[in-house]
């Protein structure tokens, strides 16, 4: 029998999946979360833990008994072999929500779209054509206040990656899902960053974790948008959206606009001041080594990962979140200082004094 406050959170080790456990288990949610090898002290508290392995169709059927919710946030261990593993890790989390009639919630990102997602569609409209053959609308690509064009849920979803094509097939097999009875709630967002959250731009790109920080890296070419998410306003999100997810379509698509960075230059300058206010020396900023990821790219699949993904940081591809907004009214928004902050003690880069007493 199907519990209406349990969720099954897969993934609750990682960053995202984490966040998300946290906040609806304090927001009166049984919490449920699988893991392979239970290891206590890396448990979160007041969550039930099951043993299990998200590749395992019998194990995600078990632990989503009497669950109405599953979020999916897992990822391969390590992010190895991401590409072949991802997809039977959803197709099991789909198999498990038909017995239980639950809905998905999954984490998207900015991958499923190009620079082309700007323009009208064409032969390819991927996931977002199931709500019929008289639903589907010229996306609606208007402009920002800083003049570049902002896409929304409707936008063809033109990836230019590997991975951003395989994000768009994880959402078409979730619109199987939907079209066939299910329910499913996606909510896109920027480059995460955040306390919890290690497989990152910010921690992997910009700076380096566990140490005072000397230098920002800055990825941006001159003058090019990017846009940020901070993970616990992308977890407030999503438990928003879940408390009214009956009114919402069985197939619904959110974009969050998170940390827009108008010109490249507003998170590493972020990151400085914080920095300065714990009392340190300013960091240089300095250019990302592009050159250097690109030389050693073939021999280490992280960095062959970081250079695939240039496109985001050559030209600005912002997605627009006024759907959000007539949905939940106004989108949970963390002031940027405030969110670096927390980051950055997080990683151990700075210590914890807040740096609103500055």
């Amino acid at each position: 029998m199907q519990n209406q406050k349990t969720v099954l959170v897969l993934g609750a080790t990682g960053g995202i999946g984490g966040e998300v456990a946290r906040q609806l288990q304090a927001t009166g949610w049984t919490v449920k979360a699988m893991r392979r090898g239970i290891n206590r002290q890396e448990c979160l508290e007041g969550i039930t833990w099951v043993p299990g392995d998200a590749l395992n169709q019998q194990d995600v059927e078990s632990a989503a008994d009497g669950c109405s919710v599953i979020v999916h946030a897992v990822n391969p261990p390590g992010y190895r072999n991401w590409g072949n593993l991802v997809l039977p890790m959803l197709d099991n989390t789909i198999a498990a929500a038909r017995k239980t009639k639950a809905t998905i919630v999954l984490p998207g990102t900015v991958y499923n779209f190009g620079p082309d997602s700007y323009r009208g569609p064409d032969s390819y409209r991927g996931p977002d054509s199931y709500s019929g053959p008289d639903s589907y609308r010229e996306p609606e690509a208007h402009r920002g206040p800083d003049s570049f064009p902002m896409i929304t849920e409707e936008a063809p979803q033109k990836p230019l990656t590997r991975k951003g094509k395989i994000r768009v097939e994880m959402e078409q097999r979730l619109a199987d899902y939907a079209h066939q009875g299910g329910r499913v709630i996606i909510v896109r967002a920027g480059d995460f960053f955040g306390p919890q959250v290690k497989n990152n731009w910010f921690s992997q790109g910009l700076i380096t974790p566990g140490k005072p920080i000397k230098k920002v890296n800055n990825p941006s070419a001159n003058a090019v948008g990017h846009q940020w998410a901070y993970l616990p306003d992308v977890a407030r999100t999503m438990v928003l959206l879940l408390e009214r997810r009956e009114n919402l379509d069985a197939f619904a698509r959110f974009h969050m606009a998170g940390h827009w960075d108008t010109d490249g230059t507003k998170v590493p300058a972020s990151i400085c001041r914080v920095v300065t206010q714990h009392g340190a020396a300013s960091p240089k900023i300095v250019a990302f080594p592009w050159w250097l990821i690109r030389l050693i790219s073939p021999f280490q699949e992280t960095l062959r990962e970081l250079l695939e993904m240039r496109y985001l940081w050559q030209t600005p591809v912002r997605m627009d979140n006024s759907k959000l907004i007539a949905t939940l009214g106004s989108e949970p928004h963390t002031p940027l200082d405030s969110a670096v902050e927390a980051t950055l003690v997080a990683m151990g880069c700075i210590p914890q004094i807040s740096i609103s007493r500055h």
